[in-house]
């Protein structure tokens, strides 16, 4: 009898111990995600258009404007820019200066006289057109400004103009 109560308590001793040799760790199971997964194919992005880029209606148009020697009188180049330029002043009016010029022969007086002629042409034709003259501002700045430093037929041809900023 002494070797069963001796087999028992051998075993309850090993059982006992193995029981605190196992780790209490507790594994969890993976939670599943029962939120409705949202299905991206179902939404059509063929029928939304991607807004054109805003294209500058005054590209490629002429922004100084030529005059022949001392002549204060618009070509048909210049009309037909200033035509543009005045539609896109009329859609949205602004502030807006002509500065006229001239070629270094002729006197500093008569070269002012003359810029300022050539600037108040730019600014008729654009009033004309139907731009608020109020928001037009001349200056002549006559020989002091010119594009071009010489004294021939090319530099001077550059420097008869008005520049529209």
């Amino acid at each position: 009898m002494t070797k069963t109560i001796k087999l028992f308590l051998t075993i309850f001793a090993l059982t006992g111990v193995l029981a605190a040799c196992s780790s209490n760790t507790q594994v969890e199971e993976p939670v599943e995600d029962t939120a409705p997964v949202e299905d991206d194919t179902s939404v059509d992005n063929t029928d939304y258009d991607l807004p054109e880029p805003v294209q500058d209606p005054l590209e490629g148009v002429d922004s100084v404007f030529y005059f022949e020697f001392d002549q204060s009188i618009l070509t048909s180049e210049a009309r037909a820019a200033l035509t543009v330029h005045a539609e896109v002043l009329r859609d949205s009016p602004k502030s807006i200066r002509l500065e006229g010029h001239g070629d270094e022969r002729g006197s500093r007086e008569y070269n002012m006289a003359l810029g300022e002629r050539r600037a108040n042409a730019v600014r008729d034709y654009l009033v004309l057109q139907g731009v608020d003259g109020s928001l037009i501002e001349t200056v002549s700045y006559g020989e002091e400004q010119p594009a071009e430093v010489g004294s021939y037929d090319s530099a001077w041809a550059k420097n008869r103009r008005v520049e529209l900023k």
